[in-house]
């Protein structure tokens, strides 16, 4: 965990970097679909690609609150920034973190700390999304290697990612879970195509794209942790930190976006004075402030305790279901403030209503993160 003065530096640096050089670049990013080169050689410069992996493998070793306490300034420009780095200090990682061998650690982590190495992770199927453990991936022991064939879909970042975390069935249907498996595959390996990237209704300049593996040999030393059978269990391990970040993401938006509204409401003008005049503007601005507050508090909380070592499942389920579906609200609420100047693309609120929708979807749905948070709940009684 960083001390007060080196997080609270590394916050005002990020405000800076975020003001001066991410919002300038959103136009130009959601016109040609692309991060520039610049700003991505900056992101690596700042640490970002390697947040969250310890120190002793080159990263930054944040705790998770330090890590929500940056990510939601990051947050407050276009998603499609803290997106390209996302993975690399979440899912595409974390597996490596929880059961992946010194070797596999060594391999890959300095690299990917250093943005030189972007990670992906491939979980989703066309017929598994919600129900991952419904994969048909098969990876089939052949001597001293595996054989890997399946598609995997909506995997943030393979355009450019040079190692993937990929999840397939080392044993029978009937094993279930306990059948997945986990790979770390090289993007040179024979075998692997990846689709160009889907074009979205927003996150332009985010890729995401189909990775198919047909026929795709790996050594068995690329088996995550050397063990068969762990790899769905590592897959739910990541999951309460990636519903945090991805919760600091949204409230990082949140702010953004009532900052957009307050501005907009004090600079227009109906009826002889400033629409920030009139109450029921003001209920909708108070409606946003509100629920800001109450996101940050629980994240920072829930944060706290995390790093505590404390069961945070059902807390952290809470945290991505109340802040992304107040993400939802707030965005609503803010294109109302602007009228019909909302729906033009002469405003940034049109580009970031549409960018706002993925949060409920993405990391787990928030209809998912409901029925954690009700399964946690109803283990305590009978504990």
């Amino acid at each position: 965990m960083a001390t007060s003065d080196v997080l609270r530096a590394m916050i005002d640096e990020t405000r800076r970097f975020v003001r001066q050089d991410l919002l300038p670049a959103e136009e130009w990013v959601e016109e040609h679909d692309d991060i520039p080169a610049p700003l991505v050689k900056k992101m690596k410069e700042l640490g970002y690609f390697g947040m969250t992996i310890p120190e002793q493998y080159g990263g930054l070793g944040l705790s998770m609150f330090d890590e929500v306490s940056v990510v939601m300034e990051i947050g407050y420009a276009s998603p499609v920034f803290r997106s390209y780095f996302g993975t690399s200090n979440g899912v595409g990682t974390l597996g490596m973190l929880i059961d992946g061998t010194e070797e596999q650690r060594q391999a890959y982590l300095p690299r990917i700390a250093k943005g030189d190495l972007v990670a992906s992770f491939c979980l989703t199927e066309p017929g598994a999304g919600s129900d991952a453990a419904a994969i048909t991936t098969k990876a089939v022991r052949d001597g001293d290697h595996y054989a890997i064939n399946g598609t995997k879909r909506f995997t943030t970042n393979s355009p450019h990612a040079g190692i993937f975390t990929v999840f397939a069935r080392t044993g029978p249907k009937d094993a279930k879970t306990a059948g997945i498996s986990a790979f770390l595959v090289e993007r040179g390996t024979p075998g692997i195509t990846v689709a160009p990237h889907y074009k979205k209704m927003g996150f332009r300049g985010s890729h995401t794209a189909d990775v198919i593996f047909e026929d795709c040999r790996v050594p068995a030393s690329a088996l995550l942790g050397g063990r068969e059978g762990i790899g769905f269990k590592t897959a739910m391990r990541s999951l309460d930190h990636a519903r945090l970040h991805m919760s600091a993401v949204a409230t990082g938006l949140s702010r953004r976006l009532i900052d957009e509204g307050v501005r907009y409401a004090s600079e227009r003008v109906q009826f002889g004075k400033p629409i920030a005049q009139f109450q029921l503007i003001q209920g909708m601005l108070a409606d946003c402030e509100a629920e800001a507050l109450a996101s940050r508090s629980m994240i920072e909380n829930v944060a706290r305790m995390k790093d505590e070592g404390r069961d945070v499942t059902k807390d952290t389920a809470c945290c991505k279901y109340f802040t992304t579906e107040a993400l939802g609200r707030i965005a609503d609420r803010v294109l109302q403030v602007h009228g019909g100047y909302g729906y033009i693309k002469e405003y940034a609120i049109e580009r970031l209503y549409r960018d706002a929708r993925l949060f409920r979807i993405y990391e787990g749905t928030s209809q998912i993160q409901q029925l954690v948070v009700a399964r946690e709940m109803l283990k305590q009684p009978a504990a």
